[in-house]
């Protein structure tokens, strides 16, 4: 749903280190001319360490040092391919929309060399390319039509009781024990439950995408294989299930007609779309449409836990029957620290300047979303988490072209969860220390492996009878 699922394992070689980061850091710094018989200007510190495992804890001090002295900045990632890192808003609000920075592998001037590391591993063999992370215009504005009629804000708010209906039965199973891991027993599976529901997996075989999506999520920042894997397994269930619901198409124009009966119906009535397009769409959008809103519940439910005003000022408002906040607030989380830390590849198609810097035909480009939403030019306060926040346009969600198709469901489940945990569970707490937690592997990706909580079982609201909830 978003173009952001690639993943580049982090456990490899950290950026250079010591004598080889300050010569680096003194190559990338601008220059600061000064008059002569004056001192120089102190030189900036060494550039932080990126792409390790205690950058993945906190990478903001290392972006907002690349905001300040290498605004765009080439660096070698773990996988071994060189890429440019945007860091400045305006610049990555440029690049997301630049039509010469093409969403297209094949211009990736290393193709041998890049093969099968730039993109999810397994879509290649899989023949699951031709989809919207990978495609530009006319082919991307084509299928991108084709979809966008599953996530209008019609159909969007038809689905909500739906969605509310498993917020609640996620959250039953574990209210009565005054424990849980946030991550493996809400955040995962309600997206993956969701995302099935709307394309049209049958319930029966739900069980099997989420197991499929668990190990996505597993070796998102180790071995490829795993990830390849279960790509394969999709692969081969997507495409019986689309012959299944070719032989069992409902009536044309069917107000509950699943996306993948959409995609079948396109196809069947000259829209130009192949059984491999089909295959590609449904599983992009099932693996694009579970993580980032694993990682929005997940990220957004611990930073309400390390703020406490801003929770409890939350949970007055719901109490209040005022969702003004959650609505601004789920922008804010968004913002704050989101679920999609780097926009997906993109690559130059030209020669063309970028932030200053000459990015060559070829140079692979990442957007980095993160650093971009804590431009102090952009935002007041920029490290301050601000739930009432109004003045938002963060890049969370992308821009341009490839802005999020799937937001309105996202937030609708962000709204959901947060909103339906702080009223059943409102005395929730982490059950750890925050240094404790660990960040999973992975380059485009922010989310955290496990997120254990704890409440008081008794203070349990049942949602038959509780009317506090305003979702």
């Amino acid at each position: 749903m978003h173009d952001h699922d690639q993943r580049t394992p982090t456990h490899q070689p950290p950026a250079p280190t010591g004598a080889q980061a300050r010569e680096k850091a003194a190559t990338d710094a601008p220059a600061c001319p000064h008059a002569p018989g004056t001192a120089a200007p102190a030189a900036p510190p060494p550039c932080p360490e990126l792409f390790t495992w205690e950058f993945a804890s906190d990478p903001y001090p290392a972006y907002a040092w690349l905001r300040e002295h290498a605004p765009v900045h080439k660096t070698t990632l773990p996988s071994g391919v060189d890429a440019w890192l945007v860091t400045r808003y305006g610049d990555a609000r440029q690049a997301l929309a630049d039509a010469r920075l093409s969403k297209n592998p094949v211009h990736h001037s290393e193709a041998a060399h890049g093969k099968g590391k730039v993109g999810i591993p397994g879509e290649r063999s899989a023949n699951l390319m031709t989809h919207l992370l990978n495609i530009d215009p006319p082919d991307h504005t084509r299928l991108r039509r084709l979809v966008s009629k599953a996530f209008t804000p019609r159909r969007i708010a038809a689905f909500a009781p739906r969605v509310q209906e498993l917020t609640d039965r996620l959250i039953d199973g574990f209210a009565d024990r005054g424990e849980a891991d946030l991550i493996h027993e809400f955040a995962f599976p309600l997206p993956i439950y969701a995302i099935c529901d709307l394309l049209g997996v049958p319930r029966e075989d739900q069980d099997d995408f989420r197991d499929w999506a668990g190990m996505m999520i597993r070796h998102g920042g180790g071995p490829r294989g795993g990830v390849a894997r279960s790509v394969k397994k999709m692969r081969t269930y997507l495409a019986d299930l689309i012959h299944r619901k070719r032989a069992e198409l409902p009536a044309a124009g069917a107000a509950d007609e699943d996306l993948i009966s959409g995609l079948i119906r396109a196809s069947d009535h000259g829209e130009h779309l192949t059984e491999n397009e089909a295959a590609a769409m449904a599983f992009i959008l099932l693996f694009a449409g579970f993580e980032t809103t694993v990682n929005l519940i997940g990220n957004g439910t611990y930073q309400l836990l390390r703020h406490p005003d801003q929770r409890a000022r939350l949970q007055r408002a719901l109490a209040e029957g005022d969702t003004e906040l959650l609505t601004t607030g789920i922008e804010e989380l968004l913002r704050f620290d989101g679920p999609v830390e780097l926009a997906t590849w993109r690559f130059a198609t030209r020669d063309l300047t970028l932030g200053g810097q000459r990015i060559a035909e070829g140079d692979p480009v990442l957007v980095v979303l993160a650093a971009a939403d804590r431009d102090p030019e952009r935002f007041e306060a920029p490290d301050t988490l601000d739930l009432a926040r109004r003045d938002n346009q963060h890049l969370g969600y992308g821009h341009g072209i490839h802005y999020c198709l799937g937001a309105p469901l996202a937030r609708l489940e962000g709204q959901s969860a947060l909103a339906t945990l702080l009223t059943r569970l409102p005395d929730i707490e982490l059950a750890v220390a925050p240094e404790e937690l660990r960040w999973r592997g992975g380059l485009i990706m922010r989310g955290l492996r496990a997120l254990p909580v704890t409440w008081d079982a008794k203070g349990d609201s049942d949602p038959a009878t509780d009317t506090s909830s305003p979702l």
